[in-house]
């Protein structure tokens, strides 16, 4: 075996001393060198073009961390050490974006992966507050904060308060209308608004802005009604459930106000009734096809809801026609008016025209005029848009609900507000 590897070994030597065995080597190394000196003056070329690599928006945060961890200088202002993250709705911005993600604290002890997260850029748009410039013409105002404050007995609710300088709701979100207008004045007053999102929606729309409406605090979502209704300008009241004939029968809804509960139970009914929504400029006792007649005829149980309602800077608008008084007169304060008719009480064509027809002379007669309608249907939209159109030839002038109502001297003051008293 050995002595086969000797002559193997031999005849290779023998063979590179060739001049064939050496043309061939030396064609094989040519050949490799050639081919690496390609490869690098390829790399160079795409190094000229593209430019150095560069670093990832990770790899740069934390090569960042590092630094600031190893001693770097870090210009960066900083929270409080154990700062809260959350701040209470209070101290939240008014312009702040629905659904915006809280901003926390800077902390040099979070873990690298945290650190990372925290300085690279937020992907998500932040939508601002529409300034109140930029409003649409004749919009209703959004809710001022200077106006509200925090409910007591429900988290999160808000409630209406006289402001600054004694301004009120129903100064602040009352629909826009000529006072100068010398015309007999007829108001609408639509009711059952949130109860059916999708007829809601579309009297809204449909509508005049000059009808008012009226917000059913059992909406499932309120928030789509009133920018819809803020946008359109019709400005609106809170319903108030209160207990109606044929009760039980007639449920106005578990959290009615009631004849047979303490004046400590509908008081917080009442709150409840009033955090529901905000922006209103006054609340009333229609409900849909429900008034609250059997309440609203108790003094006893009267009186303290019309007396909280004047102190919040409100209008109430009593939903029963031709009351002569409302309870707790003539002690009762703030600003209320009663209807004089329901259009849709019957529901029916002929009947609506002929109420809308009714309603022209009684604002002729005496000057103003305020309807009810029970709830938003095709066919009293139609019959109201139809009516409307008409009124620049008949010398009448369709106003909200803000524009019929006598205005006492101060939200405080003692005195009768109603369309009986005259």
């Amino acid at each position: 075996m050995t002595t086969e590897r000797a002559a193997r070994v031999a005849r290779v030597l023998a063979w590179s001393r060739s001049s064939k065995g050496r043309s061939l080597i030396m064609r094989s190394l040519i050949g490799f060198w050639a081919l690496a000196l390609l490869g690098i003056i390829g790399a160079l070329s795409t190094l000229a073009i593209l430019g150095p690599p560069r670093q990832s928006p990770i790899a740069a945060a934390v090569a960042s961390s590092g630094a600031k961890l190893n001693g770097a200088t870090d210009t960066t202002p900083h929270a409080a050490p154990h700062q809260t993250a959350a701040a209470s709705p209070a101290a939240k911005p008014a312009n702040a974006a629905p659904h915006q993600a809280p901003v926390h604290a800077h902390d040099d002890t979070a873990p690298e992966p945290a650190r990372v997260a925290s300085v690279l850029p937020s992907v998500a748009p932040v939508q601002p507050k529409m300034p109140e410039t930029m409003r649409p013409p004749g919009s209703i105002a959004p809710p001022d904060p200077l106006l509200l404050e925090a409910s007591q007995l429900y988290s999160g609710g808000r409630l209406p308060r006289l402001g600054p300088e004694r301004r009120t709701a129903l100064q602040t979100y009352a629909a826009a209308f000529d006072a100068s207008d010398t015309r007999p004045r007829a108001a609408i007053l639509l009711s059952g608004i949130g109860l059916n999102e999708v007829d809601s929606l579309a009297a809204i729309e449909s509508l005049p802005p000059m009808v008012s409406l009226a917000i059913s605090p059992y909406a499932a979502r309120p928030d789509r009604v009133l920018d819809a209704a803020r946008d359109r300008g019709h400005e609106f009241l809170v319903s108030i459930p209160m207990e109606p004939q044929g009760f039980p029968l007639n449920d106005p809804g578990n959290r009615a106000l009631l004849t047979g509960a303490t004046l400590a139970t509908n008081s917080q009914r009442l709150e409840w009734a009033l955090t529901r929504i905000t922006g209103y400029v006054g609340a009333t006792g229609a409900l849909g096809d429900l008034r609250g007649e059997r309440f609203a005829a108790s003094p006893d149980q009267m009186e303290p809801v019309l007396d909280t309602l004047a102190d919040r800077g409100l209008l109430y608008v009593d939903p029963r026609p031709n009351v002569t008084r409302l309870a707790g007169a003539p002690t009762q304060r703030g600003t209320i008016r009663a209807v004089d008719l329901v259009l849709d009480d019957p529901p029916g064509r002929i009947e609506i025209d002929g109420k809308l027809a009714l309603l022209e002379s009684i604002a002729k007669d005496r000057g103003s005029a305020l309807a009810l309608a029970g709830r938003p249907s095709p066919i009293l939209i139609d019959r109201i848009n139809a009516w409307v159109a008409s009124l620049p030839a008949r010398r009448l002038a369709l106003a909200p609900v803000s524009m019929v109502v006598q205005m006492p001297l101060a939200p405080t003051a003692i005195s009768v507000r109603t369309n009986l008293l005259r």
